[in-house]
């Protein structure tokens, strides 16, 4: 009888501890749905960070989420998925807006019906005008000029800038960036688009870019899909190390090649940040009419250097980097 006394105080002790720290249960859960569409696969290494970012913030702030992508880079398929999201009415819609012509009508279509929108990774330079409450991510054309500077810092003088999504916004940022910022320190730029879908064709053209012009000793590629290429590129031509390289976005193959001195630097735009604040902000919205204090909350760009990238590999296992 002592025992059982003794277990049912310490279960009182344990309820009333729970009560006390606000554990939560069904019952608390939050009664709100947002839809996330973007342009990048849950499957793709960069965008699965998004998604866990996004679940991550959908289990603490405990609303229900929705993670959707066309199966392919396809504006006609990522406005559909838009429309076909607003039909279902939900309580807030986080999108990608790598083509704003493609998809501003379906975006600003749900922000007429009344749904609060809020735009992550591409789109800064047209978030005020879609009339989102906010966009969560990095400038791109700023990354890509800071990217720049880095490289002419290193030697580069003649470089590739690799488009592995041609027509994607943000990507033709990234290069702009990176062009001014070459040309300015009197270098040059060739930009070569590579197919996403095709990494052996990707490394051909990179590799007969290469062997055409002598002069390029460096290339910057515009995400780990474009950087791969570029490494099996370099290794198999016999020139990693001699040609600088640098990329956007982190993988673990990228972060590897970081801490190894194969690549020059990663610019990590903390995409797990983009997913997880775009979740936290619609609900404190949806809850309290909350707004960040700025319209672009900056995510980016931040630059992973052999010095942390070890670090960061051990954080990316986790899937939060």
């Amino acid at each position: 009888m002592m025992r059982f006394a003794k277990w049912t105080s310490l279960l009182l002790v344990i309820v009333l501890a729970a009560a006390s720290f606000g554990i939560v249960t069904a019952q608390d859960a939050r009664p709100y749905r947002i839809v996330v569409v973007t342009h990048g696969q849950a499957a793709d290494p960069f965008w699965s960070v998004v998604k866990n970012g996004v679940d991550a913030a959908g289990r603490d702030m405990r609303v229900t989420v929705e993670y959707q992508a066309p199966a392919t880079f396809d504006m006609v398929a990522m406005a559909q998925l838009i429309d076909a999201a607003v039909a279902t009415d939900p309580d807030g819609l986080v999108v990608s807006v790598p083509d704003p012509d493609a998809l501003g009508e379906s975006i600003r279509a749900a922000i007429a019906a009344g749904i609060p929108v809020i735009s992550i990774n591409s789109g800064s330079d047209v978030a005020a005008d879609l009339g989102v409450l906010a966009h969560v991510g990095q400038t791109e054309f700023e990354a890509g000029y800071g990217g720049g500077q880095r490289m002419v810092a290193a030697g580069a003088t003649k470089a590739l800038c690799v488009n592995q999504e041609v027509g994607n916004i943000a990507l033709d940022l990234r290069c702009q960036g990176f062009t001014q910022a070459m040309e300015e320190a009197g270098g040059s730029v060739e930009v070569l688009a590579v197919d996403l879908a095709d990494p052996t064709d990707s490394q051909n053209r990179i590799a007969a870019a290469l062997q055409a012009d002598a002069e390029i000793n460096a290339i910057f590629t515009l995400g780990p899909t474009g950087a791969a290429p570029a490494m099996a590129a370099l290794a198999e031509g016999g020139q990693m190390g001699s040609i600088l390289l640098a990329t956007f976005d982190l993988s673990p193959e990228v972060l590897e090649a970081v801490r190894d001195g194969n690549m020059l630097f990663a610019i990590d735009q903390q995409q797990y940040t983009q997913g997880y604040l775009a979740i936290v902000y619609m609900t404190l919205f949806l809850e309290n009419l909350n707004t960040p204090g700025s319209l672009l909350v900056p995510t980016g760009p931040g630059f992973v250097t052999a010095d942390t990238a070890a670090r960061v590999i051990e954080l990316s296992r986790a899937g939060t980097r």
